[in-house]
């Protein structure tokens, strides 16, 4: 007997979902240690960090503050009760990253990069409170896009 593979038991379900927020933490804990890193590189003006940022006429005042404004926005999303905002803030922070690389002719992959690094903070916090992508993105459930680590619990 063939059993479908969309339909899992209770059990089966439970398991999946219990992984979630783990992977969740791992994503957002790497995301996390990248951007602090990259934000400290700028504040205590690392060579060739102030020299990629001087190819795309930023200042070494200047990234000294936008390491800080990157620190602060990192802080807020490694915190769990700020956590939503952090990642709002870095969005934005992100976005204003990849417009830099195209503006400057970088190319396609450091832009990619940025917004990547978006989807991976926002996939972080998804995986630690699915609650939330169905709270963004499916403000009404249906039957179709409804996923059984998301629907409400009775």
């Amino acid at each position: 007997m063939s059993q479908d593979p969309t339909h899992q038991q209770p059990t089966q379900q439970a398991q999946a979902c219990a992984g979630m927020p783990r992977t969740g933490a791992v994503l957002t804990a790497s995301a996390v240690l990248f951007l602090a890193f990259d934000g400290t590189a700028k504040i205590i003006q690392v060579a060739p960090v102030m020299e990629a940022c001087q190819k795309m006429g930023i200042s070494p005042r200047m990234a000294v503050g936008i390491g800080i404004l990157l620190i602060i926005c990192t802080a807020l999303h490694a915190i769990p009760r700020t956590a939503i905002l952090g990642a709002l803030l870095l969005t934005g922070y992100l976005g204003g990253a990849a417009a830099t690389q195209v503006i400057g002719g970088s190319g396609v992959f450091p832009a990619a990069f940025a917004v990547g690094f978006g989807v991976l903070i926002w996939a972080g916090l998804i995986l630690r409170d699915p609650r939330l992508a169905r709270w963004i993105l499916f403000r009404q459930a249906t039957a179709m896009l409804a996923h059984p680590c998301t629907r409400p619990q009775p």
